[in-house]
């Protein structure tokens, strides 16, 4: 029960995050390196507090995993740039489940029996269903236009192999979360470095000292995260952090003014419902 808990931290955090980020404002670099910013500066921070247990392994892969999740990240924003928020976070919280669970049960073989398959199985059903509904966007919409959905879905892709590579990476040489976080926040803040190129310049304006409150955001869901990994296993842990989608599609409408019908309105309240439905069947799941 602790672990489970444990997983609704990031989805309160990481359902919050875009919305303060698309408030804030910036380009996805300036997003991306101020939050490895305020990444960092909460991994130093947790470096005294918890002192970690630092070795070769850990902090090579840790360190990875940090360029993982700023490829990641970087990718996400950029796609929130092209599509908008609403759009964004329910595609993307569908392929990051997806990929989470086919790792979690073919590479780490969790949901060992029929019944748990079955159950784990039809709560993913549940909440990519309910993220489809989310998305859903009215016939014709002028601002609907073919190339920028593709090219929005183009960037959720490469968003989501960020993603589930940052996790899946840590979890494979068991690697607990106040061990990583400080080697993975120096992945990620050279990751932005890098994924900036040219701009490195350009970087340091208000827009990337705002963004530094994300940063601090996103590294305590990261680190409940992964605790919550250790002792739920990746599907379950994984799946009911992105639960948050439900705050940053809601968010994106109503406090980023993002246009739906009413028709839409009704898809998306159904949407939420089976999101909440699955993540809560994702709890019985575990033995």
């Amino acid at each position: 029960m602790t672990g489970l808990l444990i997983s609704l931290i990031p989805a309160l955090l990481w359902g919050t995050l875009p919305l303060v980020s698309a408030k804030v404002g910036g380009t996805p670099h300036h997003q991306v390196f101020g939050m490895t910013i305020g990444a960092l500066l909460f991994s130093v921070a947790v470096f005294f507090i918890v002192p970690p247990e630092l070795n070769a392994t850990v902090v090579v892969v840790s360190f990875i995993s940090g360029l993982c999740w700023a490829f990641g990240q970087f990718y996400q924003f950029a796609a929130m740039k092209a599509i908008g928020v609403s759009k964004t976070m329910p595609l993307s919280t569908g392929m990051q489940l997806a990929g989470a669970a086919v790792c979690g049960i073919v590479i780490f073989h969790e949901w060992d029996t029929a019944f748990r398959m079955i159950l784990g199985l039809t709560a993913l059903v549940l909440i990519v269903i309910g993220v489809l509904f989310t998305s859903k966007e009215k016939r014709n919409s002028p601002d609907q236009k073919t190339n920028t959905m593709v090219k929005g879905i183009f960037l959720i892709v490469l968003s989501t192999l960020g993603y589930v590579s940052y996790i899946v990476i840590l979890r494979s040489f068991q690697i607990d979360g106040w061990s990583a976080i400080f080697p993975q926040s120096i992945g990620m803040i050279l990751g932005a470095v890098v994924m900036s190129g040219k701009r490195v310049k350009s970087l340091y304006n208000r827009h990337t000292a705002y963004n530094i409150v994300s940063g601090f955001m996103w590294a305590g869901g990261n680190i409940s995260l992964l605790i919550a990994t250790k002792l739920e296993g990746i599907a379950i842990s994984f799946s009911m952090s992105q639960i948050g989608t439900v705050l940053s599609t809601l968010g994106g409408i109503f406090i980023l003014g993002e246009k739906k019908t009413k028709n839409q309105m009704v898809l998306l309240m159904i949407g939420c419902i089976l999101i909440i439905l699955g993540g809560v069947l994702l709890g019985f799941t575990k033995g």
